[in-house]
């Protein structure tokens, strides 16, 4: 209420500034013949304020909804993004103000009057947009120049190199990678260089999942939360959070790929589909999986492995075993060595949408097999002749 009644006053005093001012033009403009009635200022003012009044009545809620709306958005705005629209819109008003000094001094009603109030809200609209928009390329801007102030004052002490057009400073988190957990590890060992971005969209979804009902998907976003705040604390690496929403994009994937083109980024990510969706729209991406791949540990046909037997596999005489980066090993006739070491041969290898499959034969198979088949069968004839002599 106190809202609604502060728009009614701020239109009211409006109103009787502008009929005081404007007002006399108008019935000019108009050819409204006057007497001494509305021929002075003070009643010019009371019929602006009058008139204004009944606007702010008539369409206070949705003046009311329009602020809150424009509230919400500036909320969301980094300080920032804030600075350099205000910028601009000084800027686009200053612009404003000298193109009108030409219309000023003419004595038409629409030529000084309307037209520089039309330029001053389209120029300032427009500059509050450009500077509010471009807040990351004006940052860069300010940030090369400052760089390149202080590399020249010290230019006869180091030596120039150029920059690797393959570098990327910022590296941007998904919420996949977050969630997965890999990245803390990765970032540990020291291979990751610059700076992590972790862009405020992304921690409110991590926020939403974490406060899940789904038990599974509220432990998932509380693992997130976790690694984010353990690479934090850690200090392993400069970690920055990015304010900007992108509110006029609904997908958190497409934001992604927008803020990787702004900061000129790159995106790591265990996500199949949106690894081909950046690399389709020539964003750099970093598959953690890939990496995780392209590390395991390389099986040819005719290598020697030493596994273990776990478990009895779907074929006949088949056994299971797996290596220290969870390959499986499907051992022929490795029924017969069941919770044992033993060493294998490898015969071949496939690659599956689950991950790589090995195939291997013991390496002494046929001895220890008839073997075994022996003893079984000495086992079985003696449990005979107990019998018949029963």
């Amino acid at each position: 209420m106190k809202r609604k009644r502060i728009v009614q006053i701020v239109f009211t005093l409006g109103g009787a500034a502008i009929g005081a001012s404007y007002f006399p033009m108008l019935w000019l403009l108009l050819q409204v013949r006057y007497g001494t009635l509305f021929n002075n200022t003070a009643t010019n003012a009371v019929v602006g304020a009058i008139i204004f009044y009944i606007i702010s009545l008539l369409s206070g809620n949705y003046i009311l909804k329009m602020i809150d709306r424009m509230e919400a958005r500036l909320t969301k705005q980094s300080p920032l993004s804030l600075f350099f629209g205000t910028l601009g819109l000084i800027v686009g008003l200053v612009i404003a103000i000298l193109i009108s000094i030409v219309f000023f001094r003419t004595h038409t009603f629409f030529l000084n009057t309307m037209i520089p109030t039309i330029l001053m809200l389209v120029l300032g609209y427009f500059g509050f947009r450009i500077g509010n928009t471009q807040s990351d390329r004006w940052r860069h801007v300010f940030q090369s120049r400052r760089k390149s102030d202080t590399a020249r004052g010290a230019e006869e002490k180091i030596i120039d190199k150029p920059v690797d057009k393959n570098y990327h400073h910022y590296k941007i988190l998904d919420t996949n990678i977050l969630i997965d957990g890999r990245i803390y590890d990765v970032v540990k060992t020291g291979f990751i260089e610059g700076t992590l971005l972790v862009p405020k969209f992304v921690l409110y979804e991590l926020q939403y999942i974490a406060d899940s009902s789904d038990s599974v998907k509220r432990v998932r976003g509380r693992r997130g939360l976790d690694i984010l705040n353990k690479l934090q604390n850690e200090n392993l690496i400069p970690i920055e959070i990015y304010e900007k929403d992108y509110g006029d994009i609904d997908e958190v994937d497409t934001k992604l790929i927008q803020l990787a083109k702004d900061v000129d980024g790159v995106i790591i990510t265990n996500d199949f589909n949106l690894n081909k969706v950046i690399q389709f729209q020539n964003v750099k991406v970093f598959n953690i999986n890939a990496l995780a791949n392209s590390l395991r540990q390389k099986i040819l046909p005719g290598q020697n492995l030493n596994v273990m037997v776990v478990k009895n596999g779907t074929e006949r005489q088949q056994g299971v075993a797996y290596l220290d980066d969870g390959t499986m090993v499907v051992v022929e006739d490795g029924r017969y060595f069941l919770n044992d070491h033993i060493d294998v041969v490898v015969t071949s290898a496939i690659q599956t949408d689950a991950g790589k499959m090995v195939f291997a034969r013991p390496e002494h198979s046929t001895k220890n097999i008839s073997d075994k088949s022996e003893s079984e069968k000495s086992n079985g004839n003696r449990k005979n002749g107990t019998n018949h002599k029963k």
